[in-house]
């Protein structure tokens, strides 16, 4: 690599972290050309392309994916020494992206915002579309938190539990089965929509279902919880979901929740975060603000009794 210049190292990281070559130029309050001109250095001197368009951004190469894994942690403790890094919420302009479902988005959404209006005008908060694929957003700085089911298991990840999302039965309430017994076998029966970020029309009820050597049907599938709730208000479909995704549209009437009659084990909804931002004052006092809303939200995770 040659003489190291440690200004390019720093350069460099603000690029990994914003993934975005305009943004690490508003993180080191430089200009756009300079970060341009001394992204051209570093190709020059570490002998690698490191950054390739993608869309209107950029993405690392493996190379910079690697390099970065190696430097980032030292510099931040180096950073942290040298200079304990502030964070006033009230005057930072910075961006966070968390990575989470549309149902997490419904849940937490509205009171981060009001949060934000009142206490961190100038932050930015954006979401980033989940599809379980949390250890490589986080490994690769597309997002700086993920607030989900999370299961990795990398050592680089902390992750700290949130609360159990527990499942339960929703549909109409004109439904034919809101009222009376509802058995296993009008369950399998009934016509099922299935809420699939992929596209597979089987999840984890058809696993569970699968154990008992029975099957349902799937005749409809869809990529948000937001659609599915649309389409059980209005048809006949029935579907197993989470209910703090759905508690809204039952507290309005629109939609009723019966007990599945299949055990389906609660998810653990996390927050996770890469190692070299656990101590990051700005993170960390978004973790807490999202903390203050899972713990007022407390009640909706509490399923007790059916409609």
């Amino acid at each position: 690599m040659g003489k190291l210049d440690l200004n390019l190292v720093v350069i460099f990281d603000a690029i990994m972290r914003e993934q975005s070559i305009t943004a690490a130029a508003q993180r080191l309050s430089m200009a756009q050309p300079s970060v341009s001109n001394a992204v051209a250095r570093m190709r020059y001197s570490w002998n690698d392309p490191l950054f390739v368009k993608q869309g209107r951004g950029i993405r690392p190469t493996p190379r910079a994916s690697q390099l970065w894994l190696q430097i980032s942690e030292p510099l931040e403790t180096i950073s942290s020494a040298i200079t304990p890094r502030q964070f006033e919420p009230d005057h930072s302009t910075r961006r966070f992206r968390i990575a989470l479902t549309d149902g997490m988005v419904t849940l937490i959404w509205l009171s981060l915002r009001k949060i934000v209006e009142r206490h961190a005008p100038g932050i930015d908060i954006h979401a980033v579309p989940y599809k379980g694929d949390g250890e490589s957003l986080l490994l690769n700085a597309d997002v700086d938190l993920i607030f989900d089911y999370y299961s990795g298991a990398s050592q680089q990840v902390h992750s700290k539990w949130m609360f159990d999302n527990h499942f339960v039965c929703v549909m109409r309430a004109a439904h034919e089965f809101a009222t009376g017994d509802f058995s296993l076998d009008k369950f399998v029966q009934a016509e099922h929509v299935l809420v699939s970020l992929t596209g597979d029309p089987s999840g984890v009820v058809d696993t569970i279902l699968g154990e008992l050597n029975l099957t349902r049907r799937v005749v409809m599938t869809v990529n948000s919880f937001a659609g599915a709730i649309e389409l059980l208000k209005e048809t006949n479909l029935i579907t197993v979901l989470p209910y703090p995704a759905v508690a809204q549209a039952i507290a309005n009437g629109d939609l009723i929740f019966r007990a599945s009659p299949i055990d389906v084990p609660p998810a653990r909804i996390s927050m996770a975060w890469h190692h070299r931002q656990n101590h990051d004052p700005g993170l960390r006092w978004l973790r807490g603000v999202l903390d203050e809303i899972v713990q007022s939200k407390r009640a909706l995770f509490d399923v007790k009794s059916e409609a």
